[in-house]
C-alpha cells in the first residue's frame, strides 16, 4: 500500500473512531457543543470549512482514481492460463484489481463517513441548541408561573385587605350611627329632666296657688260673715232709733 493510501485508511479508521466516540450515550450534546467551543477549536473554527472542501475534493480525486483503477484492471484482457510464459501475470493482474478495488473502498467509505461526520457534528451542535433553548424557555416558563403564582397571592392578599377594610369601614360607621344616637339619647334624657324639673315646679306652683286660692276663699267667707254681721247690726239700731 502506498503512503496516499495509507493515510486515506488512517483518515477512514480515524472516522470510525470518531463517529463511534459520538455515539457514546452518556455524553450529552451540550458537553460536546462546550467541547467544541474550547479555545483550540475556536482558533481552528475559521479554517474549518476550507479544509472540510479540500479533504472532500482530495477525498473526491482518490476515489475516482482507484475507479479509474477497477475499470482499468477489470477491462484487460486475461492471459491465457495455460501459457507458462503468463503464469504469473494473471495473479499479478487479479492483485492489482484487487488493490484497486480495495482503494476505491477505502476512499468511497473515507468520503462517505466523512460527509456523515460533518453532518452529526452539525446536527449535535444544533441539538445542543435546542436543548439549550428548551432549557431557557423551560426555566422562563417556571419563572413565568412562580410571578403568577405571586400574582395571585398578592391578588388575594389585596381582596382580603379590601374585604377588612370594608368591614373595618362598616364597622366605624356602626361605631359613629352608635355614638350618634348615644348623643341623642343623652339629650333626650336632658330634655326629660328639664321637662320633669319644670313640671315639678310647676305643680308646686299650683299648689302654692292652691293655697294661696284657698286662703282667699276663707278670708272672702269671713268677711261676708262679717258683712253681714255688721248689716244686722246696722239693721237692728235703725229699728230702735224708730221705735
Amino acid at each position: 500500500m502506498t503512503f496516499q493510501w495509507t493515510a486515506v485508511a488512517l483518515f477512514l479508521y480515524g472516522e470510525i473512531g470518531v463517529i463511534l466516540i459520538f455515539c457514546i450515550p452518556f455524553i450529552s450534546p451540550s458537553r460536546w457543543k462546550k467541547i467544541f467551543r474550547f479555545q483550540l477549536w475556536s482558533k481552528i473554527s475559521s479554517y474549518w470549512n476550507k479544509a472540510f472542501l479540500s479533504i472532500i475534493v482530495v477525498l473526491i480525486i482518490l476515489f475516482l482514481d482507484a475507479v479509474r483503477e477497477v475499470r482499468k484492471y477489470s477491462m484487460s484482457p486475461t492471459p491465457d492460463k495455460s501459457a507458462k510464459l503468463y503464469a504469473n501475470s494473471y495473479d499479478h493482474l487479479h492483485m492489482k484489481l484487487f488493490r484497486a478495488q480495495r482503494n476505491l473502498y477505502i476512499s468511497g467509505f473515507s468520503l462517505f463517513l466523512w460527509l456523515i461526520l460533518r453532518r452529526v457534528t452539525n446536527l449535535i451542535v444544533q441539538l445542543a441548541i435546542e436543548i439549550e433553548s428548551c432549557d431557557a424557555l423551560k426555566s422562563q416558563v417556571e419563572k413565568n408561573n412562580e410571578a403568577a403564582k405571586k400574582y395571585m397571592e398578592d391578588n388575594e392578599h389585596l381582596r382580603k385587605v379590601l374585604d377588612s377594610s370594608k368591614v373595618s369601614d362598616n364597622e366605624q360607621k356602626i361605631k359613629n350611627e352608635n355614638e350618634k344616637l348615644k348623643s341623642e339619647i343623652e339629650r333626650g334624657k336632658e330634655e326629660l329632666q328639664q321637662m320633669t324639673n319644670a313640671l315639678s315646679k310647676s305643680q308646686a306652683e299650683v299648689l302654692a296657688l292652691k293655697k294661696q286660692s284657698e286662703g282667699l276663699t276663707r278670708e272672702y267667707d269671713r268677711l261676708i260673715k262679717e258683712h253681714e254681721l255688721l248689716q244686722n247690726t246696722v239693721e237692728d239700731q235703725d229699728n230702735k232709733k224708730e221705735q
